[in-house]
């Protein structure tokens, strides 16, 4: 039997409208709208044009166990210029359900180290409630807390995509929108996601919008996104980014730092520091004003001078700072398919995923999954003498 909610699933995944995918595939919208809702099944020849699509097999739409747990769309966290549409929201809710049902299956094989990302997260709750509220003070707390449980030194950010991963976050590169810089959510309760948005941005504000969902992680678990005012929202924010700032350049050690610079005013000072934490001029200045060591004239200069530089488009070591891709996902692959714990094939057999689908959804170039392809037997059938 046809499983409408399937075709619902990765229609809004694919940010289609019930009206658009009809114009794709040439029937009416009363069609689809029949479809989804279990009162027509789709002919062979609409069939043929869906999975071809979406990239799925036929069997997709026939099975009827979900593609895994409802994701909340009120629990997307977004690094955003502005809230999101609904549409939008929903179709990355979709999204993650979709990747979580793939991490499932590799959680089958591959055993990580404690999840302390989650440890991190129910220490905050229990802060919060203690306290009764989030203050400032907390935030740097907790902030300071993270960056000791996650095992970052001192000195430095440049294991922060590796440690994250290692200790609980799936971080997935993926196209956004053009607001919209990352976002996070937990899954099942357990399992905290961040996706970044794959355009050309530097590494260093790639650290910091990590830090700044791993904020939104620890800090705002629960929180009901979509029922936020715009005052709210942005008072989250605004948390979300103070966690970053204390997460990224603790007050001790930056502090210290900020002794051997001259000229706080010039954006140009801060370049050795950029070099030592893989953070931004900006972010650098902020943090300096942050705690003082910035007057507000002296800020306002610095903000001139970073326009007149044209700092905010492209900033000096931008381009020699490499940028650290996710790992955690295609190295777990590559560990099941070398070890023959699993193969291509079974991960079809499970998702009913073409090879193009588990790419697009993974953010991994095709040819990876190619090399671990099961090339058919060949036979050599010999007459006899």
């Amino acid at each position: 039997m046809f499983v409408g909610e399937k075709l619902t699933d990765i229609r809004v995944l694919h940010g289609y409208s019930r009206n658009e995918l009809a114009n794709v595939l040439n029937v009416t919208e009363q069609s689809i709208w029949q479809y989804e809702n279990g009162y027509a099944t789709p002919g062979i020849e609409t069939m043929n044009k869906i999975k071809q699509l979406f990239k799925v097999k036929t069997k997709f739409f026939y099975n009827e166990k979900p593609i895994g747990e409802i994701v909340k769309e009120e629990g997307i966290a977004y690094r955003s210029t502005e809230k999101n549409s609904i549409k939008k929201t929903r179709s990355e809710a979709v999204y993650l359900r979709f990747m979580n049902y793939l991490v499932d299956y590799i959680e089958e094989f591959v055993e990580y180290p404690e999840n302390l990302i989650t440890l991190l997260r129910d220490r905050a709750i229990n802060k919060i409630i203690k306290e009764g509220h989030l203050s400032d003070e907390l935030i740097k707390q907790l902030a300071l807390d993270a960056r000791e449980v996650l095992g970052l030194n001192n000195c430095d950010n440049q294991n922060l995509m590796f440690l994250m991963e290692k200790n609980g976050a799936y971080i997935i590169e993926r196209t956004l929108n053009v607001e919209t810089d990352a976002y996070s959510a937990w899954v099942n309760d357990h399992r905290p996601y961040i996706v970044l948005g794959n355009s050309k941005k530097s590494a260093v504000r790639r650290n910091f919008d990590l830090a700044h969902e791993l904020g939104h992680l620890i800090m705002h678990y629960k929180v009901n996104i979509l029922d936020l005012n715009r005052q709210e929202y942005e008072r989250i924010e605004k948390e979300a980014n103070l966690f970053a700032s204390n997460f990224l350049l603790p007050e001790e050690q930056f502090l210290n730092d900020l002794k051997i610079i001259k000229r706080k005013s010039n954006p140009d000072s801060y370049i050795e520091l950029k070099e030592k934490w893989h953070v931004s001029i900006a972010a650098l200045a902020y943090r300096g004003y942050q705690l003082n060591e910035l007057t507000y004239q002296q800020y306002r200069y610095f903000n001139g001078l970073l326009n007149k530089k044209q700092y905010k488009i492209r900033e000096p070591l931008d381009d020699q700072i490499s940028i650290v891709k996710p790992g955690k996902i295609r190295n777990s692959l590559k560990y099941i398919f070398e070890n023959k714990l699993s193969d291509l094939e079974e991960i079809h057999r499970y998702s009913s995923f073409e090879t193009e689908f588990i790419s697009s959804l993974l953010n991994i170039e095709e040819e990876f999954f190619f090399d671990y392809l099961i090339k058919p037997r060949i036979f050599n059938f010999e007459k006899k003498a």
